[in-house]
């Protein structure tokens, strides 16, 4: 089963400005995507000035994402995946990983930006007993996530909520974590990553300039682990806890290297 995008016409491609950076295109960038343009390209060499460990940080990310999911549809049976702040489509989404272990598992995926949206078909791809869908909403709205996504998971049963790399630019992040943890019943999961502001602050702070200037009204608020552990009050983290991307349940090839970006995953008791 198979349903698209809320708010786009049949054909309709959202415009798009090639002449501005853009934080998403700029992060496929850095994975080696090809939906990027030369302004996203410049801004993308502008921020690995600053810090060169970037792209290893955002592939650990990606990396850390087919763990989490992994052990979240494996070891922790979940069959219901909330992702919010979905990003440009690459190998290995949600919904090819959690369906990989569990085919009957139901994907939502959650973001507002049009070059997602432009991309949400390529997204819309599942396996018969499952079901993955995209809603076009804005992470900073939970209310209006949690009403949508009640039309593909159903809120009474165990739900994985994962917001991979999109902490740092929502308003008031915690209230929006709190919330969407307060919906989802007891045995549900919440998995994050941000990038740290205390692991090598200064290249941090540096390249968050040059992203900046990508997101225009956007402001990058990165995080302390003790910061990252307020995103856990009133749920167990899942060994080993806070940590960075790379040393989370890592495979016998990941780098033993700690990267500028926390990670964790709790679950709701």
């Amino acid at each position: 089963m198979v349903s698209g995008p809320k708010s786009t016409e049949e054909g309709q491609i959202p415009l798009v400005d090639t002449n501005v950076p853009h934080q998403a295109r700029v992060y496929d960038y850095w994975l080696g995507g090809k939906d990027n343009f030369t302004v996203d390209r410049a801004t993308g060499d502008l921020a690995l000035e600053a810090n060169p460990d970037i792209i290893m940080g955002v592939r650990a990310n990606r990396d850390f994402l087919i763990r989490a999911v992994r052990y979240l549809a494996g070891e922790a049976g979940i069959r219901q995946f909330l992702d919010i702040g979905t990003g440009i489509p690459t190998a290995n989404n949600t919904h090819e990983v959690a369906q990989a272990v569990a085919p009957d598992s139901r994907v939502v995926y959650v973001d507002k930006d049009p070059i997602v949206l432009a991309h949400a078909r390529a997204l819309l791809t599942s396996t018969e007993q499952g079901t993955c869908a995209y809603l076009d909403a804005d992470a900073n709205d939970p209310d209006t996530i949690l009403m949508l996504a009640e039309h593909t998971l159903d809120f009474s049963q165990p739900v994985a909520v994962t917001m991979l790399a999109i902490l740092q630019v929502l308003r008031d992040p915690y209230a929006v974590v709190e919330r969407l943890m307060q919906a989802v019943p007891s045995g549900s999961y919440l998995a994050i990553s941000i990038p740290a502001s205390d692991i090598d602050a200064e290249r941090q702070a540096a390249a968050a300039v040059h992203l900046a200037a990508g997101s225009p009204g956007v402001t990058l608020t990165f995080r302390s682990r003790p910061e990252v552990e307020r995103f856990f009050a009133g749920l167990e983290l899942v060994e080993p806890g806070v940590t960075t991307a790379n040393r989370w349940r890592p495979l016998p090839e990941t780098p033993d290297r700690e990267l500028p970006a926390y990670v964790a995953v709790g679950r709701k008791p």
